[in-house]
């Protein structure tokens, strides 16, 4: 079948119980803890997001639910899933489940890697302001044994590739030192390792990050929605700290409208460089955040169609392996941010996908 583009979704692996959420957070802590107790805020607010019974409160110890996972995903014309994949100066977290995946075999779906780069904070349950781990980046010597970890994933057949080179994303490139030194050093270690190199694509928020200035083939925008704890709310600088002050002060989230959101996400690419749009079914990370989380309110199927056709004309040009469209996400159900169904939507927002990406 002729697909419109390629669709990707990111992929989020906190869906199991670690030794370290154990200890940060109590005993069985995952995902779907935040996700169960969530209520809503203010009127309207759609809160809790439940799973339908067709996946559930699922684990991701459980292979057969991965294998579930992806034949939903191929069915709604997905292509493959992008597992965040996370590396703390040779410490793994959550690598579990990509593991199995890796080392089973199954299920029989491309893959690709995105590193989330990120310090780990109190975010994961409200607690901001709390370190739990610090990312850090001690030099050469760590790039590769990062490069050699991750070079039985790039080897694999169900790796994803873009010009015959495996896909690898990273989340916060702007934030390792000498970058174009470290992406230099893993596309010479992919030749050496017989791979025709690496295609690399950074996350980034800002509006005139070019690519190409820090050793990256393309990027792909994150980070586009206001956040409180950074102090910013879409209106002119004083109006901003009254409005902030009153949200703190009653409780309330940050909510912005959906259907406002979809007519202008889709930025611009402002440099002779590729920018691959990232297209989200909704957002509401109050699970997480309470008070100080962002809501996109009334997200609808339809809307999301509006927003999927914009990223779909925008790489209708490009060459055919090229026309790359990334979903935040499969599963970030404590974003409220998800494409697995749930029991108010069902699968209405896989429809779409599925509809679209076959030009019906």
């Amino acid at each position: 079948m002729n697909k419109q583009a390629r669709v990707i979704a990111f992929y989020l692996p906190q869906f199991h119980p670690i030794p370290e959420n154990d200890e940060w957070w109590g005993k069985g802590f995952t995902e779907w803890t935040n996700v169960a107790k969530a209520k809503p805020m203010f009127r309207g607010h759609y809160q809790p997001h439940v799973p339908a019974e067709i996946l559930g409160y699922y684990d991701l110890r459980v292979p057969e639910m991965r294998i579930a996972q992806a034949e939903m995903a191929r069915e709604y014309g997905i292509e493959a899933f992008c597992y965040y994949h996370y590396w703390f100066a040779g410490k793994r977290m959550l690598e579990r489940p990509f593991n199995e995946v890796l080392s089973s075999g199954e299920p029989d779906f491309p893959f690709c890697l995105c590193w989330a780069n990120h310090t780990w904070t109190g975010v994961w349950a409200g607690a901001r302001g709390r370190t739990l781990i610090e990312q850090s980046y001690p030099g050469e010597d760590d790039y590769r044994k990062h490069f050699n970890t991750l070079l039985q994933a790039f080897s694999d057949r169900r790796y994803l590739k873009v010009d015959g080179k495996p896909l690898f994303l990273v989340y916060n490139p702007m934030e390792i030192p000498h970058i174009d030194e470290v992406t230099n050093l893993w596309r010479d270690l992919s030749i050496k390792s017989g791979l025709k190199g690496l295609y690399l694509v950074g996350t980034v928020w800002k509006q005139d990050y070019n690519p190409k200035q820090y050793g990256f083939d393309a990027s792909t925008p994150r980070d586009y929605l206001p956040r409180r704890q950074r102090g910013w709310i879409p209106w002119r600088e004083p109006v901003k700290k009254v409005i902030q002050y009153y949200l703190d002060s009653i409780g309330m989230p940050t909510v912005i409208s959906y259907k406002r959101f979809v007519y202008n996400i889709i930025r611009q690419n402002k440099f002779n460089a590729v920018d691959y749009p990232c297209v989200i079914p909704n957002w509401d990370n109050t699970p997480r955040a309470g008070k100080s989380g962002v809501v996109l309110h009334k997200s609808t199927p339809e809307l999301f169609r509006i927003h999927l056709r914009s990223a779909l004309d925008a790489v209708k040009t490009s060459p055919t392996g090229r026309r790359i469209i990334f979903i935040k996400s499969w599963n970030e159900w404590a974003e409220g941010n998800h494409l697995e169904p749930d029991l108010k939507f069902g699968k209405a927002y896989l429809q779409v996908i599925k509809e679209e990406i076959q030009g019906r």
